[in-house]
């Protein structure tokens, strides 16, 4: 049975997380529910920002295909709703995002990246040497693949805490595929 996970309030969170939480307010307009479910740790929510926020070869687009494509094959309903939000902010249309969700895309480079993304993901950080290959076929580097690797990994920490959670979800949802 999964233990209740209440969203904590400021108030409810230490200092350090009550900064984290204002800087949040001041540069989204809120706190979203995963990230305040996060402040549970003490050090947990500013070293989780650093990592999603370091810095990396792919840029906002192949960021946001690889969120997308790795929360659909994860099942988090959380992520899914975020990312097809912040996917529109990044130029993405509703069609590309749903075709990005199952995992392909009409540009043949994204097309790469999310074909292994999703590959990557299913097998459990195993991937077909075919779709390696692609990647390096289509301009990626080993800079770029390793990048990749930390991007899923971002995203998984956080399919999984939603999944185990179940928090509420304070995006628009996702539609279903």
């Amino acid at each position: 049975m999964k233990k209740q996970f209440l969203i904590p309030t400021r108030e409810e969170v230490t200092p350090t997380n009550q900064a984290i939480f204002d800087n949040l307010k001041k540069a989204l307009g809120f706190v979203p529910n995963l990230y305040a479910t996060i402040a549970y740790s003490d050090a947990g929510l500013a070293r989780y920002l650093a990592y999603q926020n370091a810095k990396t070869t792919l840029n906002n687009k192949e960021k946001e295909a690889v969120n997308l494509i790795v929360s659909e094959v994860n099942g988090c309903s959380y992520c899914l709703s975020a990312h097809t939000v912040i996917g529109k902010m990044n130029g993405f249309t509703d069609e590309q995002i749903l075709d990005l969700r199952r995992g392909k895309s009409e540009n043949p480079k994204l097309n790469a990246l999310v074909q292994l993304a999703g590959d990557i993901t299913r097998n459990r950080g195993n991937a077909a040497d075919e779709a390696v290959s692609n990647i390096y076929a289509n301009g990626y580097t080993n800079e770029n693949l390793i990048d990749l690797i930390l991007q899923i990994s971002d995203k998984t920490a956080m399919n999984y805490l939603h999944n185990l959670t179940d928090i509420a979800v304070d995006f628009p949802l996702a539609p279903a595929l």
